[in-house]
């Protein structure tokens, strides 16, 4: 399988799409097991180079979620009409990928970050778990990313 088409700045974002899947993986595995960031890494990394990813943008997006999770629940949960973790672990992992992205990942536009969360929540969430996680993103980046989300939005 050939990697997808590249873009002018190098990056595939077909790599990049299965890289979050793969990351959503591993964090859910991390929440499930208690596993760390290394151990789901490991876990992960084989199944990402045969699938033509971004074995690097899986490593900082596990990595980062396993190093800020207590700072990442903390931001989100004045979006959520719950605590962290009683939402659903599908879609608990994928915000906190999706909020660690916001945060540390500013070169990433903020409706990629969005748009990426809400396929992979389809894809492997609850049928209308897409619908909540949207909401969240929204007004998390509305906050975060104030000035990127109003020049979007003018």
């Amino acid at each position: 399988m050939s990697p997808g088409p590249q873009r002018r700045d190098g990056l595939d974002p077909v790599a990049r799409t299965r890289s979050r899947r793969r990351a959503l993986q591993a964090v859910y595995a991390m929440q499930l097991s208690g596993v760390d960031a290394n151990n789901a890494i490991a876990q992960f990394a084989h199944e990402q180079a045969h699938e033509v990813a971004d074995l690097a943008y899986f490593e900082d997006l596990v990595r980062g979620v396993g190093q800020h999770r207590k700072a990442l629940d903390a931001s989100l949960q004045p979006f959520l009409d719950r605590a962290i973790d009683e939402v659903d672990p599908i879609e608990r992992a994928m915000l906190r990928i999706a909020a660690y992205e916001l945060q540390h990942r500013l070169d990433v536009p903020y409706r990629v970050v969005i748009d990426e969360a809400l396929k992979t929540v389809k894809r492997f969430g609850s049928e209308h778990g897409h619908t909540y996680v949207n909401g969240v993103l929204d007004r998390a980046a509305a906050q975060w990313r104030a000035p990127e989300v109003q020049s979007q939005r003018s």
